[in-house]
């Protein structure tokens, strides 16, 4: 009689998981037993050719609601790549809650040979009636899971309706002490200085230049921006109110902004962007007031005109207006003013990214300070953008009688010319504060 063939051996993987990370710190843990569990459980096939691998597959503090976990991805790995005949687990729901999610898992252990075994709830996934029985429990963990999804929901807006603070990123102006909302004074003060900004400038575009300018950060440490002002002046929990799918109720935490400065921010709010932008450039100080000529030398100078509610600014020839009967002719010289700024400042960019400028600046610099680094001024050079989109207008307008020499106008296009000891002058106020800021 021949001797039967020693049973082929399979190599199981034990995975575990546990969603939240409470205990984790323990030298026994519920990782720990699960793995123990089915160890026990692989030990008692040994006669079927079941090995244990070494390996460990372990999710601590992550939700079976989702794939994306580190354990179960290298897992994955290593079936893809034959290594593994059995998948362990202590409960179903220990591999997925999500029966979608589970039934991909299967499809994947299937296209690679892999059986799935649950020690606690006894089925082979390789039956019909094994798959039936998986069916079942993992609707009855999905339930469960949706049940406990809409029981949280509906505490959490209860506790909304009574004002409760219910945790996320704190505002500014406030901070948490024993789960409330509790008023930090030296914040709540920035806020209201914010709002209360906006109500004399009109526009959130100045206000975020004064702040960049300023310094100012918000609670995340971030330099301040135009959303971040937005969604201030539209929180209504600094009214003092809780808010749950847009629907108010009155708070526990105290208000930091009265209801009148409420009503005139959203009263500005409520105004075309457009017309607050128009509003805004009429405020703008005339960039190259001064600086701009025609090319036979005419000085041009800042004009304005409205239609309707709408402004519109030109830089004008003093012979045009001097003499309007000019128009028309080519002695008569009127350009739109935000179309010349801004062809004058992308030709400031261009020329300050040359070599030769980069010379010229740092040549510049080094008159009032011999012992200034190159690579410093080349630092400073690339940071021109950056600086000018910080600075609000007047700080532009002066940057830009540092820079410029002459803008001269003819029908070619525009020339710009650099005053080198202008360009020593920026290159060196910009190179300042970089020094303070390191100290």
């Amino acid at each position: 009689m021949k001797e039967a063939a020693p049973p082929r051996r399979l190599r199981c993987a034990i995975y575990t998981r546990k969603s939240s990370e409470e205990g984790l710190d323990m030298a026994f843990n519920s990782l720990d037993a699960q793995r123990e569990s089915c160890e026990a459980y692989i030990a008692s096939q040994r006669a079927e050719g079941w090995l244990c691998m070494r390996e460990h597959y372990d999710d601590g503090g992550f939700s079976g609601g989702t794939l994306d976990r580190p354990g179960l991805k290298m897992l994955l790995e290593d079936i893809e790549a034959g290594l593994v005949d059995v998948v362990v687990v202590y409960k179903i729901d220990r591999l997925s809650r999500s029966l979608m999610d589970f039934s991909r898992l299967v499809e994947v252990f299937d296209k690679h040979g892999v059986t799935f075994i649950s020690i606690t709830q006894s089925f082979n996934t390789t039956t019909s009636m094994g798959r039936l029985t998986l069916n079942i429990l993992l609707s009855f963990a999905q339930f469960e899971r949706e049940v406990t999804g809409e029981r949280i929901r509906d505490k959490f807006a209860a506790s909304r309706a009574k004002g409760m603070w219910m945790g996320g990123f704190v505002p500014m102006g406030y901070d948490v002490e024993g789960r409330k909302l509790i008023i930090n004074e030296a914040e709540a003060d920035r806020v209201r200085q914010m709002f209360q900004r906006f109500v004399k400038l009109g526009s959130a575009t100045l206000l975020t230049r004064e702040l960049v300018a300023a310094g100012s950060i918000n609670k995340r440490g971030k330099p301040i921006d135009k959303g971040f002002l937005y969604k201030l002046f539209r929180n209504r929990l600094y009214l003092g109110e809780a808010v749950h799918k847009g629907t108010s109720y009155p708070g526990e935490h105290q208000a930091i902004i009265t209801h009148e400065l409420w009503d005139q921010v959203h009263a500005i709010l409520q105004e075309s962007p457009r017309q607050r932008a128009a509003n805004t450039r009429t405020q703008t100080p005339a960039l190259l007031k001064g600086l701009i000529f025609t090319a036979s030398g005419v000085a041009m100078t800042p004009t304005a005109t409205k239609k309707g509610s709408r402004h519109y600014r030109y830089y004008t020839s003093m012979d045009a207006i001097r003499n309007r009967a000019g128009e028309g002719t080519d002695g008569f010289v009127r350009l739109n003013a935000g179309m010349v700024e801004g062809a004058v400042i992308q030709n400031i960019r261009d020329l300050l990214r040359a070599p030769e400028i980069a010379a010229r600046a740092v040549e510049a610099a080094r008159r009032s300070n011999p012992d200034i680094d190159v690579h410093d001024v080349v630092t400073a050079l690339a940071g021109f953008d950056g600086l000018w989109e910080a600075l609000f207008p007047a700080e532009q307008a002066r940057i830009a009688r540092l820079l410029i020499e002459r803008v001269t106008v003819s029908a070619d296009g525009l020339a710009v010319d650099l005053r080198t000891d202008g360009l020593g002058s920026v290159i060196r106020e910009m190179i300042a504060p970089e020094r303070r800021q390191a100290a």
